[in-house]
């Protein structure tokens, strides 16, 4: 899609990993993860630019999904009290629903998620229901679920020159509903999700991502949650 090159893109998605190294609390460690080895040699620069951090900073070249699945699988993150903050900005759609269920089951992380609400999902909804090769699968693995097309159409019956009925399915969802219902959806596996994700536009004011927020931890979660909606009022 030509929105993926679009400079006001890729301002959403350039940048997160040095944002993270300037916030004033300092975690343990930061772990960038990259798949395209030039991208993550240019984030291994950072410890150059942050000296204070180098010993913290780690970059990863790996494919994400792969990555946070197995890190996720590493611990028992309650009991040897681990945390954690994840914040998922994928180019396009390849954030699994895998990976955050993973990400959920640890109920330690937090998540932040740039879901790619019209770079991607409503790009991929056409208005007759007819899905190039492949669409329907990589949306099953994006909602973890295949139910989203009873969601996002319905089936109008209209007769053929042939007598008998033809079944035409027609999208209703537009951007608020698929928003509400990937909301829907994080709140099947997370105790605690923000109600208020912040849609990022555009400088043609359509909505690119959906910022979301979801966290892990039963106890702490309600606190996170608060602070989250608040960050992300408009």
């Amino acid at each position: 899609f030509d929105d993926l090159a679009a400079k006001d893109t890729r301002e959403f998605l350039d940048g997160s990993a040095r944002i993270a190294l300037q916030i004033p609390k300092s975690f343990h460690e930061y772990i960038f993860v990259e798949q395209d080895p030039e991208r993550c040699a240019e984030l291994s620069k950072l410890k150059t630019d942050f000296p204070a951090l180098a010993s913290r900073i780690k970059p990863i070249n790996d494919e994400a999904n792969n990555y946070l699945t197995s890190l996720c699988k590493s611990f028992n993150w309650l009991r040897e009290g681990r945390r954690a903050v994840v914040f998922l900005d994928p180019f396009g759609m390849q954030v699994s629903w895998t990976t955050i269920q993973a990400i959920a089951q640890t109920q330690a992380i937090d998540l932040w998620l740039l879901f790619p609400l019209g770079i991607g999902v409503n790009r991929m909804l056409p208005k007759s229901g007819q899905f190039p090769p492949g669409w329907r699968r990589r949306l099953d693995s994006m909602f973890g679920e295949p139910d989203w097309y009873s969601a996002f159409y319905e089936t109008h019956k209209t007769p053929s020159l042939f007598g008998d009925s033809l079944e035409i399915a027609v999208k209703r969802a537009d951007s608020s509903a698929i928003s509400n219902y990937f909301v829907k959806r994080l709140k099947t596996i997370f105790p605690h999700v923000a109600d208020n994700p912040l849609p990022l536009f555009n400088s043609s004011n359509c909505p690119l991502y959906l910022l979301c927020f979801a966290a892990g931890n039963q106890k702490g979660g309600k606190i996170a949650k608060r602070i989250a909606e608040h960050i992300l009022k408009p």
